[in-house]
Order: C-alpha cells, then structure tokens, then sequence
C-alpha cells in the first residue's frame, strides 16, 4: 500500500513538473515589453524630435500602449521640448490586431500643418513599436484611413518607415505639396504646379522651393523659369521676408523673353508655399541691381498676378 501511494505522489509531482515546463515553455518569447523605452517628443522649435527615457510599468501589451499615449499627449515640464500632439488633436479610439495598432484620430488631425503632422506620425511610429507585439501603426481620421496629399493610402508604417540619424533627435524625410509657377508654352505666363516632393525636414520649406524651381517643372508643356546650373548661396527668413541669395548664372537667363516671368515664379512661389509675405532676390549677395536689365531687385517684393495665366487664358 505504501509503496502505491509513493508511486502516486512521484506520478502527481512529475505531471506538476510537466505541466509547469509547458506553460513555462508557452510563455517563452510573449514577454510584451522591450527594453531600453523612450517617448519621442518634439523640440521647443518644432523642427525635429526628442527622445526621452519613459519606463514602462506594466508587461502588459494594452496597459503600455495607454500609458505610453496617456504621457505623449500630456503637457510637458521642460522647456527644451513638448508634446507632439497639438491640443485640438485627439486620440479617438485605438485597436489592436495581432502585431497592428489601429489609432483613430478626431477631425481635427487633418488639419494639421504638413510639417506638424509628420512629425507627430513619426513620434508616435517610433515610441510605440518599442512595444513588444507591434510591429506597425496605422493612422486614421475619424474611420478614413490616414491619405498623402495626392489621395493615397499611407498605409501601415513601422520604424523603418523614417530615417533616424545620430544624436537625440529625429531627422526624417517627409512629403510635401509645394505650388510652383513655371512659364508656359508660349513664355509669357505664368502656371501654376502642384508638386509632390520628399525632402529632408532639415531643409526650409523656402530653400525647397527654390530647389525644386531650379530643377524644372515635371509637366509636359511649361518650362523651367531659371537656368540649371544656378546655384543656391543662401535661403533665410526674416520678420516675414524671405531672402534669396543666388550665384552669377542667375543672371544669365535664355528660357524666358520677360525677366519678369522668372523673378515673379520666384516670388508667388514662396509667398504661396511658405511663410513669408515678401522676397528679396540678391546675386552674390548684392540686391542693388537691376535683373537681366529691367526688374528692380533693390528691395522686397511682393507675389504679383497679373503675370499668372487665367483659366481662360490655359483654355486658349
């Protein structure tokens, strides 16, 4: 009898065994958090991102995606970064579907400023895939998914998605809609191209422009309104007044007959895609003279559209 009752208890204590080397054995790899966690947040200038140390509290993959959501969108103590989260933008509702996260933003998100909007993306892309189980995000506006400026799909990011350099803070390549004014077919007008681009968000939206005008219109039928081989000495900002700062080869313009049609693709360009109200051209620095012989660069100008071709006119 006493031997059955050691066999027994030998045959209880294994199947315990057994049983606690399985469930051991499942929860392998189902750890939900990963370590060395930080949030991203945005600097005080709102060009590029921060990150700092956040520890996470909970192994629980729900609990760390509303903690870490709850300290993104909350104000901040230091002066050195904020939230990336502007106060009208609100998180709606979150799901999550194996390694998906669903973030359904208010109405509000889509009026953001391109800038703003990608940075706010990114921050949220690189805080929350530190969490373990999701691998990718996707961003919509109330239940629309989130679209790029031509209607498509962003579709699921992860981190990959952005390009970190070194240092503390984000560096990301982002897309923007720039409007252009290239010269028409007859050379006399102004046109207008609405153009997609990505570009380092290092770059101003101003000096962008510039580069892009440069670098020729894409739409078969309007022509470039400055010559290839200029080259770009400097693009600043000022108390609302652009300066532009460009080589020689400015000067030398042979695709339009009015040198008019280039200075003002210049200027409604910017005026339109930026910030500023005015632009100053210089060449080599100096803004004292006359281009190509007739437009006074001495100072600022302002967008002008009598030379941007009219609906009727494109018609024609």
């Amino acid at each position: 009898m006493e031997e059955k009752r050691r066999y027994r208890r030998m045959i209880y204590i294994l199947s315990v065994l057994f049983c606690l080397g399985i469930l051991a054995g499942c929860s392998k790899g189902k750890e939900p958090v990963k370590g060395g966690n930080f949030i991203y947040y945005v600097n005080a200038d709102g060009t590029s991102l921060v990150k700092e140390p956040f520890e996470l509290k909970s192994k629980a993959t729900q609990d760390s995606i509303r903690d870490v959501l709850r300290a993104m969108t909350a104000e901040t103590d230091s002066i050195d970064y904020k939230s990336v989260f502007p106060k009208e933008i609100k998180i709606r509702d979150w799901f999550l579907t194996e390694d998906r996260l669903d973030i359904h933003f208010n109405s509000k998100y889509k009026d953001m400023k391109p800038a703003e909007e990608v940075l706010l993306r990114a921050a949220v892309v690189q805080t929350l895939t530190q969490i373990h189980q999701i691998e990718y995000i996707g961003f919509f506006i109330e239940d629309q998914p989130l679209t790029d400026s031509a209607g498509n799909e962003i579709g699921y990011m992860g981190s990959e998605y952005f390009l970190q350099y070194k240092g503390s803070s984000l560096h990301l390549y982002q897309l923007g809609e720039l409007k252009l004014y290239f010269v028409n077919k007859n050379g006399d007008k102004l046109v207008k191209e609405d153009v997609s681009v990505r570009y380092n968000s290092n770059i101003s939206t101003e000096r962008l422009i510039i580069d892009q005008l440069i670098k020729g219109p894409a739409v078969e039928g309007l022509n470039p309104v400055i010559p290839p081989e200029t080259k770009v000495i400097g693009v600043s900002v000022k108390d609302g007044v652009c300066y532009v700062n460009l080589n020689e080869s400015f000067m030398n313009n042979t695709y339009v007959t009015d040198p008019r049609i280039t200075v003002y693709a210049i200027v409604n360009s910017i005026v339109d895609g930026g910030a500023c109200s005015q632009v100053q051209i210089s060449v080599n620095g100096e803004s004292n003279i006359e281009y190509m012989g007739s437009v006074d660069l001495s100072k600022p100008l302002s967008r002008e559209q009598d030379f941007v071709e009219s609906i009727k006119e494109s018609e024609k």
